[in-house]
């Protein structure tokens, strides 16, 4: 189980993020407090405040989609 803190800034963030998702055959979860949402999901994913950090949680291996992930990862 992979988890990592992204911070998305916009429309344009959230859909790069959602397309690189669609592509895994595995689970995406992301989340903050209480408000979990499917990674997959473009309507789940603009639902979020983003405002804050998210963490996402995954269990597989995808380069094209940890790439989009390192790319927004806050440290």
């Amino acid at each position: 189980m992979t988890e990592k803190k992204v911070k998305l800034l916009g429309n344009k963030e959230v859909t790069e993020f959602v397309q690189a998702a669609e592509n895994c055959k595995f689970d995406i979860d992301v989340f903050y407090d209480r408000v979990l949402v499917d990674g997959k999901s473009i309507l789940g994913m603009l639902g979020l405040d983003l405002t804050k950090p998210l963490t996402v949680r995954f269990n597989g291996e995808d380069e094209a989609f940890e790439k989009v992930v390192a790319k927004y990862e806050v440290k």
